[in-house]
């Protein structure tokens, strides 16, 4: 299967969640099996041999991605979620959306200090919720190997908050 055909599965909602955005629906690619698995096997590979340790996905298309990478690599799976999401003491860290601005949380417990993560997202847009991320990994003592994710908007220059990072994303928007 093509790179081609995996990025032409994924719909564009204009519009949404507001106006002036235009939302990449990864719905199609998820419902085909071949393309999902030829879509996570692409965005793991690059990341077998760098000793992952966890990977931390990002509410909430990245838990579908990050858990799976996870699983196919045999390394445990860390949840970032939305703010008052998770039951247990928690870390915090702010960032800037696209479209406003937002709050991550992720298990005090979650990353043992020296465990290597990995950062994993369906979307990378403006960079602050990836940082965010990487906030939260730092705080708990982990070290932050990259960031993973399936598409990323250039034009957002999200690489620009994530210099210090290795970054790879299977589709890059201009």
């Amino acid at each position: 299967m093509s790179l081609a055909t995996i990025t032409a599965a994924i719909r564009d909602i204009p519009d949404f969640p507001k106006p002036g955005i235009v939302f990449k629906d990864i719905t199609p690619l998820l419902q085909d099996p071949e393309m999902f698995r030829e879509t996570v096997d692409l965005i793991s590979a690059p990341w077998h041999d760098q000793s992952i340790d966890l990977i931390v996905g990002i509410d909430a298309r990245g838990f579908i991605f990050g858990s799976v990478m996870a699983y196919q690599m045999g390394v445990g799976f860390v949840p970032v979620r939305k703010q008052g999401k998770l039951p247990w003491s928690s870390f915090k860290a702010e960032y800037d959306l696209e479209y406003g601005t937002g709050t991550v949380e992720m298990h005090i417990d979650a990353v043992a200090a020296g465990q290597r993560v990995l950062i994993v997202d369906d979307l990378l847009a403006t960079g602050g919720t990836a940082r965010a991320a990487i906030e939260l990994v730092e705080q708990a003592g982990g070290e932050v190997v990259g960031v993973q994710a399936v598409i990323e908007l250039a034009f957002l220059n999200p690489r620009q908050k994530l210099s210090d990072q290795l970054v790879r994303s299977l589709i890059v928007v201009s």
